[in-house]
């Protein structure tokens, strides 16, 4: 992704926290990160995020889709000092649409994004509204998309070490350049 589609992404999320009614520090707001997980795709899959507090025991980060956004499929797998990452989410503005391993959901709301289907095998729909919350335990493969307003989502979890994420899509670099 090169600095000009970053800085845009960027200021595009800063606008869904502000929807979200989400207050930030001037170094918040300069730290958002923005991954498009080396697809360059980032209006179809990507996530945009601030980290609040990331401790051996706690994490605390606030999540920005944009319409439509996808973040792709991936597990939190166990860990040398845990059984993986268990992560609470709570929508604070839009609609996420969640899915996790379980019975397939018979006409779900949302697919993963176009031309990538092969990389998606879980399709248990959970619908989380403003307010609406779900944890996700360690291990469970999941997906996540927004509706066609974007969505902001507050993430409550145990220690998180994003680079130890396994991802479905073997394509998916989590920490690529920016160019």
């Amino acid at each position: 992704m090169n600095l000009q589609d970053y800085e845009r992404i960027k200021a595009e999320a800063l606008e869904l926290f502000d929807k979200a009614n989400i207050i930030l520090t001037e170094e918040e707001k300069n730290g958002v990160e923005v991954a498009d997980f080396g697809l360059n795709k980032i209006e179809d899959t990507g996530l945009q995020l601030i980290t609040y507090v990331n401790t051996d025991l706690v994490c605390a980060k606030e999540l920005a889709l944009l319409p439509n956004q996808t973040c792709p499929e991936h597990k939190h797998p166990k860990r040398d000092f845990d059984e993986g990452k268990e992560e609470t989410f709570r929508c604070r503005y839009g609609t996420v649409y969640l899915y996790i391993e379980g019975e397939e959901t018979k006409n779900r709301t949302m697919n993963p994004p176009q031309g990538d289907e092969e990389y998606y095998t879980v399709f248990n729909e959970i619908i989380l509204h403003q307010g609406e919350q779900y944890t996700i335990y360690p291990n469970t493969l999941h997906w996540f998309k927004a509706g066609s307003d974007g969505a902001v989502v507050s993430e409550f979890s145990t220690r998180s070490t994003d680079e130890s994420d396994i991802f479905t899509d073997s394509r998916i670099n989590r920490i690529p350049e920016i160019k």
